[in-house]
This record gives structure tokens, C-alpha cells and sequence, in this order.
């Protein structure tokens, strides 16, 4: 999704200009704290009511996760494999695509798990703004009391999320080992010359 692509584009950005991190974090972390309804309202202004409000303020709360969880992956990749490539004449571009990013996979798709299911779980708010979703029989069950509604919306959110979740792993199980273990072979095999 859009969040995930600039989250993890902004957590590669900040690991190669170090005077960044902290700032864009900071950032990051101020957005995040604000509560889910205000930023909901916050978008009216700018975007309107409907869908691109809630997008826009889905994706600004994603990134955290995702820009926090990029960094730490590449930074927890062995300084010895990163200084082996080097030696052995791999650009900066080269070490990130071919090494970094494919050791750092497992930590990075933990961050897009996490942040997928908090926007579904957000999502369901969205409907206080005319986004439309799941979310409308919540609020159509509680303003009607009606629970039948209110059952069915937050089953069928719930549903989402967890379904969202096994997907990610299942997707994360089948890119992560294979990737890992054929480029931390690769590694080994740079650091033993």
C-alpha cells in the first residue's frame, strides 16, 4: 500500500542520513499520539469529508511503525557483512538491494503486519466521517441500538483484521527464510573471502 512504500522508503532515508533520524522519528511519533477521531477531523479541513480524508490520516498514523521497523532491520544487519561487499567492490545501492533489505525483510514486514491491522482497526472510525465501510453498521447500530448491527460490524472488522494478519504471515513465512538464508550464505561467504 501507499503507507508501506513511503514508510519504508522514508526508514531506508533516514538510515543513510543519519542528521534525519531523529527528526523525522520525532515527527512520526508526534502524529501518532494524536487521538484517531481528532485526526479524522483534522483532514476535513484540508481534504474534505469522505474516503481521502481517511486514507490520508490511515497512512500518516502507519508510519511510525513502518519508518521505525525499516530502520531498525538495516541497522541490525552484521557491520562485517555490509564491510565485506564493500571490499569486494559492491556500490552503496548495491549492498542496500542486495543485502540489507532482503536481511532486514523479517523486522520490515513485522511493521507492515502491525500496521495493517491497526488500519483496519482505525478504519472502522473512518465511518464518523463519511468514509463509508464496515464502519457504518457500528454507528448505525449504535445510534439505532440496534445490536445485530453492531454485532455484525464488529465481527466483520475483527474477521478483517485477523485475516489481514494470517495473510501477512503467511506471505512474510514464504519471502523471509528463503531470502534470509540465501543472502546471509552470502554474507558468510563475503565475510570468509
Amino acid at each position: 500500500s501507499v503507507a508501506s512504500l513511503v514508510g519504508v522508503l522514508v526508514g531506508v532515508l533516514i538510515t543513510r542520513v543519519r542528521s534525519l533520524y531523529d527528526p523525522v522519528l520525532t515527527v512520526a511519533g508526534v502524529i501518532y499520539t494524536i487521538p484517531s477521531l481528532a485526526m479524522f477531523v483534522l483532514m476535513i479541513p484540508l481534504l474534505g469529508i469522505g474516503f481521502s480524508s481517511a486514507v490520508v490520516a490511515l497512512v500518516l498514523y502507519s508510519l511510525l511503525v513502518l519508518i521505525r521497523n525499516t530502520a531498525v532491520g538495516i541497522d541490525g544487519v552484521d557491520e562485517n557483512i555490509t564491510e565485506a561487499a564493500r571490499g569486494m567492490g559492491m556500490t552503496s545501492l548495491g549492498i542496500l538491494l542486495r543485502i540489507e533489505l532482503p536481511l532486514a525483510l523479517p523486522v520490515i514486514f513485522a511493521g507492515i503486519r502491525i500496521a495493517a491491522v491497526s488500519a483496519i482497526s482505525l478504519a472502522t472510525i473512518a465511518a464518523f466521517i463519511g468514509a463509508g465501510g464496515i464502519g457504518d453498521l457500528l454507528f448505525e447500530g449504535m445510534s439505532s441500538q440496534r445490536d445485530d448491527k453492531i454485532i455484525a460490524g464488529a465481527f466483520a472488522a475483527s474477521v478483517m483484521a485477523l485475516g489481514t494478519e494470517v495473510l501477512l504471515r503467511q506471505i512474510e513465512k514464504g519471502a523471509s527464510p528463503g531470502l534470509s538464508g540465501e543472502f546471509k550464505t552470502i554474507g558468510e561467504r563475503l565475510i570468509d573471502g
